[in-house]
């Protein structure tokens, strides 16, 4: 990949005031001793243009809503009339409710009478196994089917037919099935039903190398440290001593005036290594992830605090709550609508239970078992986007900066214990 010239905080720069970008880099120096760590200014931190990963769902979605635009189809503002009694077929409804391929079904968020025989129902969404008891009207169902936000403005349902994930006719089949729902379910096993479902529990030592593979990514660091890159010097050139690093992972992400963005760990690994060791350890590269394990490794054990109050920070911050709230890709979900306990959060989605807010930050980059592979928090942004069928956004993008900081503000006095583990 091309990549313009060193900016204008080059590696001369870098190695004439080592003892201060030291400083700098720890957090420990006086104030009017510190000066700005040497970073490269221009361009992307990411592969650019950045493409999405080969073995992800590779589905366009452009014409719905990300975190950078405003795309999706507008509620609808009336209820749509009907001008007689649904008509369809009940059994092809039960078959469509239960359609993994758009959106991971209604069981994903419903238990639903017979077809809450199907393994591991979630909870988000109203037990629906009676509803054929409720005396719901045709249009009733047909409009909060097909579109709930005209009932509820804040639901966590997707718009089903606004978004074109089933037709009119597979809706009315839809609900057809759903008036035939008039008693309990029953479950085949215990742990089928989510209000009995015990939430995860993550019992294994996350530093233990035989339990954590992700403790690769620290001996893969402690290596890379003492590579000398292009300029000749390597990360121990100016930070031999690594204890004086314990807390500056702690304090990240930050607002950093000179690129008018919140830079995370990942990304500030790639512009200081690039201006002062001419590495080119893009964001989510293997080098780039194990250095940003290995930083935050150093500072286990330390309390998250992040700086929410400078005007840069403070605006930055505003900016990612708001993005909390903002529904995304076809199948419309939010942040909160998923990790809120008010709406999705501390339930069962299928069989993955949703965890709220505070606690999704302190324990990443994390080691996912499923996957093989460590995961820093931008690809898990990248994700939980492209999951709810929402294109994601390039892991440098100033939106996953203001997203991140606004997370690590909700974790702030958690202590860190990074590499996680998780399923």
């Amino acid at each position: 990949m091309k990549r313009s010239i060193l900016a204008s905080v080059g590696v001369t720069a870098a190695f004439a005031g080592a003892i201060a970008i030291a400083t700098v880099f720890s957090g420990e120096a006086p104030a009017q001793a510190r000066k700005e760590a040497p970073l490269y200014l221009q361009g992307a931190a990411s592969v650019a243009p950045w493409k999405r990963y080969s073995d992800w769902p590779q589905r366009d979605m452009s014409k719905f809503n990300t975190l950078a635009k405003l795309a999706s189809p507008p509620a609808p503002k009336e209820v749509r009339k009907l001008t007689g009694p649904v008509t369809g077929d009940a059994a092809n409804g039960a078959k469509l409710v239960a359609d993994r391929t758009r959106g991971g079904s209604c069981l994903a968020c419903h238990v639903m009478g017979q077809a809450g025989n199907a393994d591991l129902p979630g909870n988000v969404g109203p037990d629906l196994s009676e509803i054929g008891n409720a005396g719901r009207e045709d249009e009733w169902l047909v409009n909060y089917v097909s579109d709930a936000r005209v009932y509820n403005p804040e639901t966590v349902m997707p718009p089903w037919g606004t978004h074109g994930l089933f037709n009119e006719q597979e809706i009315n089949d839809m609900v057809v099935f759903l008036k035939t729902l008039k008693a309990p379910a029953k479950f085949r096993a215990v742990l089928d039903d989510p209000t009995k479902r015990p939430a995860p529990i993550e019992t294994r030592d996350n530093l233990d190398d035989l339990q954590n593979p992700g403790m690769w990514a620290v001996e893969r660091a402690q290596d890379l440290w003492k590579v000398n890159g292009p300029s000749g010097s390597s990360c121990a050139t100016c930070h031999a001593n690594t204890a004086a690093l314990k807390t500056w992972a702690v304090a990240m992400p930050k607002f950093e005036p000179r690129l008018d963005k919140v830079v995370s760990v990942e990304e500030f690994v790639y512009r200081h290594a690039k201006a002062t060791t001419g590495a080119d350890w893009l964001m989510q590269s293997n080098e780039n992830t194990a250095l940003a394990v290995y930083l935050r490794f150093i500072a286990n054990g330390q309390i998250i605090h992040v700086d929410t109050t400078s005007p840069g920070a403070k605006a930055a911050l505003a900016r990612g709550k708001e993005l909390t709230a903002r529904k995304l890709g076809q199948l419309n979900f939010a942040c909160l609508d998923c990790h809120d306990p008010a709406k999705g959060g501390l339930k069962w989605i299928r069989g993955q239970w949703l965890g709220e807010q505070k606690g999704q930050y302190d324990h990443f980059p994390t080691w996912r078992t499923s996957l093989q592979s460590v995961w820093d928090i931008r690809k898990r942004f990248q994700w939980c986007q492209v999951n709810i069928r929402a294109d994601e956004l390039p892991p440098d993008a100033k939106e996953y900066g203001d997203l991140e900081l606004y997370l690590a503000s909700v974790n702030d006095g958690l202590k860190m214990s990074v590499p996680g583990i998780r399923h």
